[in-house]
């Protein structure tokens, strides 16, 4: 995913910890790394269900033919939600928009991004993937990564939001460009594989 695809916010304190009006808010999920890593066992349990499914599960030509475009048509949003949205990261590097303006820009990106990433995994199921082919299998485990980066990288919207008026701290700086570098490779890598998988 991308370096800034959640909403900011200047919290980074436990939902528990804060009130609105003497009421607690509900846990969100970008409130401390025990949500997000509760997040992230759930995306890794979902992601085995569906290859399960996948290999349990017959199509007839037509389902797969229509599974293939929403798998191509989710390529498009999800992916292109990421560029759009790594080009604003790219546009406050170069100094022409602020990082306040960068973490807006990418937080109306959330809802595409994570569309489309839903769209290919549930459309793949009905794509008889070769679960015995390595190159499968790698294509897979780009996935996932993908998805464990876009849920650490709430996390670090957070805390660029707070830097939002003063110059970032080096370790957010190399965060955020380790995040965007691995959501590219990942990305492009998934892109790749699956038009190899159309060659063949």
């Amino acid at each position: 995913m991308s370096a800034l695809p959640s909403k900011p916010s200047v919290s980074t304190l436990p939902a528990s910890s804060l009130s609105d009006g003497g009421q607690d808010r509900p846990l969100g999920l970008y409130d401390s790394w025990w949500t997000v890593a509760a997040a992230a066992l759930m995306a890794c349990l979902s992601l085995v269900a569906c290859a399960w499914i996948s290999q349990h599960l017959r199509v007839d030509a037509s389902l797969h033919t229509a599974a293939l475009f929403v798998h191509l048509a989710s390529l498009v949003l999800g992916f292109g939600a990421v560029l759009v949205a790594d080009y604003y990261g790219l546009l406050w590097m170069t100094r022409r928009c602020t990082l306040h303006d960068a973490l807006a820009g990418t937080a109306r990106l959330h809802v595409p991004i994570w569309a489309g990433l839903a769209g290919l995994v549930v459309s793949g199921v009905m794509l008889s993937p070769d679960l015995a082919s390595t190159i499968t299998r790698t294509k897979l485990a780009l996935v996932l990564a993908l998805t464990l980066n876009g849920l650490q990288a709430g996390l670090l919207n957070r805390r660029m939001a707070q830097h939002a008026s003063t110059p970032l701290p080096e370790r957010l700086l190399v965060w955020g460009a380790t995040t965007a570098l691995v959501s590219q490779v990942c990305w492009w890598g998934a892109t790749v594989i699956g038009f190899l998988n159309r060659q063949t």
